[in-house]
């Protein structure tokens, strides 16, 4: 038996259907399953999740997990953690790891709670929890200059679908098929820096851009696409699925947001063999080395972004540089093989301590 299979690890996830953390914890159950880990899970009621679960062979339960005033929840999760018994329990974001059961104390608690962070949480979510895991450096060390003990928080990064996929039909979304085309991919949200790329693309004619996802800026940004006249290139896609697709049809991913903890969609679009143009914010700017595996821009600078997004356009050289720079990367250490390997290491050094 390995150590994989000995383990028994719980996980809870109470975030929405759709999202950058809820989409690992989703790729990170599976290749659990995949390599013999005995696991159960407790999510947020979710048909598309609860399918995917399901069809994988992975036991699991839904709750409302409705916060303070949702007792049940508190009471029912607690159950089925006592009835599983796990080695691991690993909780994701504030809302799961707050609706933990509080943990044994001692030398040797069993199980240990481990909460994953994705962004800088208030820590007031995390007092059920012995260890923390962040996705990035930066995360660490600013929980650790928040007050969590230094020797109780790790690094884990995440890893992306990697499997390639036929790219999507240009012609079916108005896009030419040899215009240079660019992708961007995440909620429209101000904090993803949408208006700063719409702003740009204004002045790189010929350039065509795909902007994938939803949220409360769409007319905001609808509205200054036609203020500007890019209708003819600008595409809003809506939320898909098919990243894999997109990246495959495009010639470069741009992230050009203000605030980005990890930055995902730069680890995707390494693992696809596409070039990256991203903002210098928190976690692309620790990501990418820039002109190596791909291009830094600073935050909210449309010219310098503009400027980028030109050159990538018309120079293929430096886009297969920059793409084979950016594929040794993801090799390097965000394969699901390496990943998933340093949480099964991480957990067997944890278990059984506090």
């Amino acid at each position: 038996m390995t150590e994989a299979t000995r383990l028994r690890l719980f996980q809870a996830m109470a975030g929405a259907p759709v999202g950058g953390a809820e989409a690992f914890f989703d790729r990170l159950a599976l290749a659990f399953a995949r390599r013999g880990v005995t696991q159960r899970v407790a999510i947020r009621r979710d048909p598309r999740r609860a399918a995917m679960l399901r069809d994988a062979g992975i036991g699991f339960a839904e709750f409302r997990f409705g916060g303070p005033l949702d007792p049940f929840t508190r009471w029912s999760l607690a159950r089925e953690i006592r009835r599983f018994e796990p080695d691991i329990v690993l909780g994701w974001m504030n809302r799961a790891c707050a609706a933990l059961p509080r943990p044994t104390v001692g030398a040797a608690p069993r199980p240990v709670v481990v909460g994953r962070l994705g962004g800088y949480y208030a820590l007031k979510y995390y007092r059920r929890c012995h260890w923390l895991v962040a996705n990035t450096p930066d995360i660490r060390d600013w929980l650790v200059r928040e007050g969590w003990p230094g020797d109780r928080v790790a690094y884990l990064p995440n890893f992306v679908d990697a499997a390639p996929a036929p790219a999507a039909d240009r012609a079916a979304l108005d896009t030419p098929a040899d215009a240079p085309l660019a992708l961007a991919l995440g909620r429209l949200h101000r904090n993803k820096g949408f208006d700063v790329l719409i702003e740009a693309m204004a002045t790189v004619p010929g350039l065509h851009l795909w902007i994938a996802g939803v949220g409360p800026e769409e007319a905001s940004l609808r509205g200054r696409v036609a203020a500007l006249g890019l209708g003819a290139r600008v595409r809003f896609l809506g939320w898909r699925r098919d990243v894999a697709a997109l990246l495959a049809a495009s010639d470069m991913l741009i992230c050009p947001s203000r605030h980005e903890p990890l930055g995902n969609v730069v680890i995707e679009a390494w693992a696809h063999g596409r070039p990256v143009i991203a903002a210098a914010s928190q976690g692309p700017r620790q990501l990418l080395r820039d002109g190596e595996s791909g291009l830094l821009v600073p935050v909210d600078d449309a010219d310098a972004l503009s400027r980028a997004l030109a050159g990538l356009a018309v120079d293929p050289v430096r886009r297969a540089a920059l793409s084979a720079g950016g594929r040794a990367a993801y090799e390097a250490d965000y394969t699901e093989d390496a990943v998933v390997r340093r949480y099964l290491d991480f957990f067997s050094a944890i278990a059984g301590r506090s």
